[in-house]
Parts: C-alpha cells; sequence; structure tokens
C-alpha cells in the first residue's frame, strides 16, 4: 500500500539537520491505488499519508542516543534504517511535495528490514 521510501539527492541537500537528540525520517506515501486495483480516494490517501507509521531515518541529530543511561544497549537505530513509530508522531512538515518528520530518539519503537506491507491498523 505505500511506496518507496527513497529521496532525491537534491531534495536531500536541502533538508535541515536534526538539533539535539531529534532523528529525520522521511514518511512513506501511499499508493494510489490497493493491490487488488481499486483506487482510492485522494482524502484517503492523505489522511493515511498523515497517520503513517513507517518511515527511513535519513539524519541523527548530534545528541541522539548519547545517553548511555537511557539506551544502556546503544542506539534504536541509524541512517537508512526504515523504522515503525507511532501514527501523528513527531513534527510533520513537507518541502517540495515531500513529507518528512523529526521524532525524539525514544519515538522509535522496531526497525524493520523492508518497509512494505506495513500498514496502520485501523
Amino acid at each position: 500500500m505505500y511506496t518507496d521510501l527513497t529521496v532525491e539527492p537534491e531534495l536531500l541537500a536541502k533538508l535541515p539537520d536534526p538539533a539535539g537528540y531529534r532523528i529525520l525520517i522521511v514518511t512513506s506515501k501511499v499508493n494510489e491505488k490497493t493491490k487488488g486495483g481499486v483506487y482510492l480516494p485522494e482524502d484517503l490517501r492523505k489522511a493515511e499519508d498523515t497517520a503513517t507509521i513507517v518511515g527511513k531515518v535519513l539524519r541523527l541529530g548530534p545528541e541522539a542516543y548519547n545517553n548511555e543511561e537511557r539506551f544502556p544497549t546503544g542506539p534504536y537505530c541509524a541512517e537508512g534504517d526504515y523504522i515503525i513509530f507511532r501514527s501523528y508522531g513527531g513534527t510533520r512538515f513537507k518541502l517540495d511535495g515531500v513529507e518528512f518528520r523529526l521524532l525524539n530518539d525514544d519515538a522509535v519503537e522496531a526497525v524493520v528490514a523492508d518497509p512494505s506491507g506495513y500498514e496502520r491498523a485501523f
């Protein structure tokens, strides 16, 4: 149901560096139609884009995962990882029509090898 999470190099160069313990991610975007070929209305696609739970880590802030008391086993994720986080989590913003989020380092709930197939449960 979700599309690829790649970011063009020109767009990547425009993105802000996350401050402190924040993580910059690109969120997945809902496809126009389902696997069965049913077209999804634009309003539904926008709502699902907003509530997505899957993203790709683009950058870590300089203090992300540096607190050994809070993260005794090390970082939850690294740049390039696909992660699952809570719906509506983080600070959302768009740049050139692509949605990104800034999450706190402790907002990462899981790392997945392949983000395809993961959807928010209703």
